[in-house]
């Protein structure tokens, strides 16, 4: 299974905002900016993924100058199970009705699929976002909060 370009920035915006060991840039909170700026992605799209998630009260969002964002809960509250699947907006693999299939009602493949994502879904229910901070991850986080830092002191 593929994820969604929308739930793998959530994902993203989640493991960014949840770092333990943030590099504060002046003491400023996060901003979409400084996300979009530090995992290469578009703005565009982050502003469309933050507002669901703050719609969902994942993220708590302050608007204007001195502004940004931040985790509502700790990250042992964040289930991956219950995001993707809120993320994703699907419960299935295939429709087998839109377009009509015409294998549709002597087809196993779609209960076989649909097993296939209950599993997937099972196996993420298992992990928080907190379990996500392996020190691997940690370390790319530190040297991306690196580079930003470097990057605007030599815009100064």
């Amino acid at each position: 299974m593929q994820l969604t370009q929308f739930t793998d920035l959530g994902l993203r915006v989640l493991l960014y905002t949840a770092q333990p060991q943030r590099i504060t840039q002046s003491g400023q909170p996060i901003t979409i900016s400084e996300i979009a700026e530090s995992l290469q992605v578009s703005r565009n799209h982050l502003v469309k993924v933050v507002h669901f998630m703050a719609n969902q009260e994942w993220l708590i969002t302050t608007r204007g100058k001195g502004g940004g964002l931040a985790l509502a809960k700790s990250p042992e509250h964040y289930n991956l199970g219950h995001v993707v699947r809120l993320l994703e907006g699907t419960t299935q693999v295939v429709n087998c009705f839109e377009p009509a299939c015409a294998l549709r009602f002597a087809c196993g493949l779609k209960s076989v699929l649909d097993d296939a994502l209950q599993a997937f879904y099972q196996c993420l229910d298992q992990y928080t976002l907190a379990d996500m901070f392996q020190e691997k991850t940690k370390e790319a986080l530190l040297e991306l909060q690196r580079i930003n830092v470097v990057q605007l002191a030599e815009k100064l």
